[in-house]
């Protein structure tokens, strides 16, 4: 279905979660299109941006750093969209911007959460490639990871928005990468397109027997955006003094008690302080003010020689949003997800 120049689409928070999101939690809603007040912009979604975080966001009273999704409210996302009406000084109609549009096909802002974007032959990365996924991976990496030439680094969804770039800086900075996917044909990807040096399939039962092998001097760094069964391979691996930056742990997200078995916190307690292991969580809203401008040079540098690749796995219609999001969750997706809403 296009999008209408009178009628905006949007997809309502229908229901909370149980576990795993299913397409009922979603409502699709049409309401007229908004009219931009003195200081607004109306904006016309042309790319939505489908993320891990966002299942968090759909629990009451959603995390630390964002509010959850209000019942019946849009879903919350990051969109590239253009300016469709502007009284607002600073944007002029027909700019395209880097916004936060959510799951609807027009959306009203102020301004302040808008970023310019100038003229991009491939808009859409401004949600990946060269956007918040990235510069995870570069932050996380390098300020936390800090790899050396020749250790082992590990990352997990080595395929995906973040491990994808994660596993590839690595490369740059003269680590050993290890990654872990989910299926044979992501990691002949991983090897053969990205350079890893190891990629393991996790549907493969011997998995975890395979990673201790290809990682038989250790583990140095371990970029961790996934957590369950994967840190339980990791952690004995860890080398004495390996830095484990934390993102995210995809496989609790749709969890709704603590995982069956041992209580593995003694375990881990005693692995970090007998190997010295520095381990931070990060958000990486936390860093946009003093780390931004260096990832978008770096990172565009890299694209530009064809030293990164970055791949996108794009949705076409607002429509196929939720089916799209569960699967990401699933981890059916092949790079970053993104959903073309408009042919703009």
């Amino acid at each position: 279905m296009p999008q209408s120049d009178t009628v905006n689409r949007r997809f309502l928070l229908a229901a909370r979660p149980q576990g795993l999101p299913t397409a009922q939690d979603f409502r699709l809603d049409q309401a007229a299109v908004p009219v931009p007040a003195e200081g607004q912009v109306l904006l016309r979604t042309a790319y939505l941006s489908l993320d891990p975080y966002m299942r968090t966001l759909m629990e009451e009273g959603g995390t630390s750093y964002a509010p959850g999704v209000t019942l019946g409210a849009p879903m919350i996302g990051g969109t590239v969209s253009r300016v469709v009406a502007s009284r607002h000084p600073q944007f002029q109609v027909g700019e395209l911007v880097l916004a936060n549009a959510g799951w609807q096909d027009y959306a009203l802002s102020d301004g302040q959460d808008l970023t310019a974007l100038g003229a991009m032959a491939q808009p859409s990365r401004a949600l990946g490639g060269l956007g918040m996924p990235a510069f995870t991976a570069y932050v996380g990496l390098l300020d936390i990871g800090q790899p050396r030439p020749g250790e082992t680094v590990v990352v997990a969804a080595a395929t995906g928005a973040v491990g994808s770039v994660v596993g590839q800086i690595a490369k740059l900075k003269g680590a050993r990468v290890v990654g872990i996917a989910g299926g044979a044909d992501k990691c002949r990807y991983a090897v053969e397109t990205l350079g890893f040096d190891v990629c393991l399939d996790r549907h493969d039962p011997q998995w975890a027997g395979q990673l201790a092998a290809a990682c038989a001097d250790g583990i140095d760094v371990y970029f961790e955006n996934v957590g369950g069964e994967v840190f339980d391979a990791v952690l004995p691996l860890l080398n004495l003094g390996a830095r484990v930056p934390v993102c995210g742990h995809i496989a609790d997200y749709n969890r709704q008690s603590l995982p069956a078995g041992p209580n593995r916190l003694q375990l881990l307690m005693a692995t970090v302080l007998q190997q010295r292991i520095r381990m931070q969580g990060f958000i990486i809203l936390d860093h946009y003010a003093d780390r931004f401008e260096a990832f978008r040079r770096d990172m565009g540098e890299w694209i530009d020689a064809g030293r990164v690749i970055v791949r996108e796995d794009v949705i076409d219609g607002l429509e196929n949003a939720p089916e799209a999001f569960i699967g990401l969750l699933e981890g059916r997706n092949f790079g970053k997800l993104v959903v073309r809403v408009s042919e703009d």
